[in-house]
Parts: C-alpha cells; structure tokens; sequence
C-alpha cells in the first residue's frame, strides 16, 4: 500500500463529527506539496471533502521575515510566517467549537503582497491538509488531529528545491545557510520527527518509505 493510502485510511478513521485536520511537514524540498496533493487527491477519491492549505498563505512580508537580517537562520525560524492570522482566520474556526467560516490565505509569496479572499463554509465533515514547514511549533502542534513529518537529507532537499527555479542547488553554498541552519534551530527546539504521528523517508518522490518510530532523530 502506497502511505497516501495509508495515511488517507488513518484519517479517514478519525472521528468524522468535527473537522478532521492535517499537517505535512519537512524541510524545504523535501516534498510537502507533492504529498499533501497526492493525499488530498486520494482523499476525494474515497468521497472526502478536502479543503487545501498551505503555511505560505500565511507568510509574513519582507518587512517582517528580513528584521533580523536577510541571511539570518533565526530570522527564517521565528519571522517567516504570521501564526496569529494562521490560527485566528484558518485553525480556530475549523477546530471544535470554531465556527467553520475559515480563510485559506492572506499573503501571496510570489507576488510579495496580501491577498484578499472571501470567506469559506467547511462542511462538518471536511478534512483540511495544511502543508508547510514549521508546522510542528508549538504554536501549531494542539491543532493537528494527524501529521506527516518528510525525513530528507539537505544533500537532496536543497538540489530538489532550487530545481523549481528557487535557490543555488549546492548545500553548501552561503545563501542556503539560513534555510539549512533555521531548519535545525526548528528540528532542535521542536523535535517534529518525535511529534509527527507518521514518519516518512521522502529521499524517492516516488516510493516514500515508513520510518520507525524508535529510529527517529530526535533533532
């Protein structure tokens, strides 16, 4: 069984009274997109109601993310993204007792401004996937019903992510050091390879592999 159908089958069997919610998570590059859509597209398959989100949509401006400084590791860990519209306009209203009127995104990375969208009505029922990096900070682990956390060296990540047409695709090279260094700051402070309930080596896009949970890093 591909884990898109694993993992589709484990949410599918969480209570569906209440919006089900869904965190993939990994470094930059290491796949999240790729996953949450294959697992969104699995889960309308079996008759799921999937709303699609990502942390991008949440990103805060320039202004914000480069205070520290544009090559800063923390400035990357702690400024990126603005948790408390993430959490008042998209997690509360899809979490228990919320009242499902839920905005999927108020920023446009490409673009570098806000967007303004209409508000949305999820189903009781519905199942949101929000992928994104950082989505195991402590600001964000209580919301997560399941979560995926995608195991991949820097080595392939960061090759992987600048072959979009983002970044230089050497590891080592000194603009990457605030994405490489910002992501052990998060791995070291949060563990998500702990707090993630699937762990998945995503080094092969194609055959993602289970990790167990004993031979996890633990930062």
């Amino acid at each position: 069984m591909h884990p898109c159908q694993h993992v589709a089958e484990a949410i599918l069997a969480l209570p569906a009274d209440r919006v089900r919610r869904v965190a993939i998570d990994g470094v930059d590059g290491a796949g999240k997109t790729h996953f949450a859509d294959a697992l969104g597209t699995e889960l309308s398959g079996r008759g799921a109601h999937v709303i699609r989100a990502s942390a991008d949509g949440f990103l805060n401006p320039p202004r914000t993310r480069h205070r520290r400084g544009r090559d800063s590791p923390e400035g990357y860990y702690r400024d990126s993204f603005d948790y408390g519209r993430m959490c008042r306009l998209l997690l509360d209203p899809l979490s228990p007792g919320g009242n499902g009127e839920y905005i999927r995104a108020v920023y446009d990375v490409h673009r570098e401004r806000e967007v303004r969208l209409l508000p949305e009505l999820a189903p009781d029922d519905a199942i949101l996937i929000v992928d994104g990096i950082f989505t195991h900070r402590d600001e964000l682990i209580r919301y997560w019903d399941y979560s995926v956390w995608l195991e991949v060296p820097f080595d392939v990540s960061v090759p992987r992510g600048a072959s979009r047409g983002y970044g230089d695709p050497n590891p080592a090279a000194p603009k990457n050091r605030r994405y490489i260094e910002g992501q052990r700051l998060y791995m070291a402070e949060c563990h998500p390879q702990t707090r993630a309930k699937l762990v998945l080596d995503n080094t092969n896009l194609t055959n993602p592999t289970p990790i167990p949970r004993e031979s996890r890093a633990q930062t």
